[in-house]
């Protein structure tokens, strides 16, 4: 037994959670790129705009649909609805781009890395981190931005048509707004899983590159293609670059030029088709890859 009092009050030093590191990396790149969120909220903003001066003038878009055909006037009313989620969603892939080759190269070229690795997160967890920004948290802003600027929309839409009793019944009869949400946040969850592997490359040289990442990043590939086309005469990196960009919209979408909009937008989409696609769990293996490749090298890279 021990000749020294045990003090019944004494408290165990408190534990680090493994996720609270994480937590705060994620909330670091918030602060440090404030892209993340500006650049599509911009878009969203401008569009708006756009959408309340063509929803104030004399003529509202949807009170000229009167006598076209009902697909005709099911596909112009959803248009817009549609137009700026895409619009969204494309600039948030091309902020996760440029995001993705500053993430690491950037820490290296400030020489910020020597602070960071200076504190107890490891290379996993930085890496981590700046990985969950194009693949959660923007998919996440996009949805938020989309609905939230589909709201305001529909707003302008009834306010513009007040007093247009055929107006109005022309746009509750054909934008189904519910539906579209469910089909917008399956599309932008198939983005995030089909473009996973463009954005584990762009960490992968942003974390190697000395100097201009973006020309590694690209360049490579493209000398690749130019050169099996000449020796070849094939274009088979051309077709898997094209394919890995937007080939999600065949595999996970009803093709839309071989039939007319559906009436529930739900029946546009194909779930099992597109997870059982093995270009996508093609891309996550060579996601998980790139990303585990990452860490090794920031493990051992130092100030440019």
């Amino acid at each position: 037994m021990s000749d020294f009092p045990v003090d019944s009050q004494t408290i165990a030093p408190a534990v680090m959670s493994e996720t609270r590191p994480l937590y705060w990396s994620v909330r670091r790149e918030l602060w440090e790129n404030r892209s993340i969120y500006l650049a599509p909220l911009a878009v969203a903003a401008v569009f708006e705009f756009g959408f309340l001066i063509s929803g104030l003038s004399v003529r509202h878009p949807v009170a000229a649909l009167a006598g076209m055909p009902p697909v005709k006037q099911r596909a112009l009313v959803m248009m817009p609805y549609t137009f700026v989620a895409g619009l969204v969603l494309m600039t948030a892939f091309f902020v996760g781009v440029f995001y993705c080759l500053d993430a690491l190269y950037g820490e290296r070229r400030d020489r910020s890395i020597l602070f960071w690795k200076s504190l107890p997160v490891s290379d996993r967890t930085t890496v981590l981190a700046k990985a969950i920004i194009p693949f959660i948290v923007l998919p996440v802003l996009v949805f938020a931005i989309v609905i939230a600027t589909q709201l305001i929309m529909l707003l302008i839409n009834i306010a513009a048509l007040q007093g247009n009793g055929p107006g109005l019944a022309l746009l509750w009869t054909h934008l189904k707004l519910a539906q579209l949400m469910v089909v917008i946040l399956y599309g932008i969850v198939v983005v995030a899983l089909w473009h996973a592997p463009i954005y584990a490359w762009m960490l992968l040289i942003s974390a190697w590159a000395r100097r201009a990442a973006f020309l590694w990043a690209i360049l490579p590939i493209m000398a690749i293609a130019v050169f099996e086309k000449i020796a070849f005469g094939t274009n088979y990196v051309h077709m898997m670059l094209g394919q890995r960009v937007a080939g999600f919209f065949k595999v996970a979408f009803v093709d839309q030029t071989k039939s007319t909009m559906p009436m529930d937008p739900l029946t546009a989409i194909t779930p099992e088709r597109f997870l059982s696609s093995p270009a996508l769990w093609i891309g996550l293996i060579f996601a998980a890859a790139f990303i585990v490749a990452t860490i090794r090298l920031r493990r051992y890279r130092e100030p440019i």
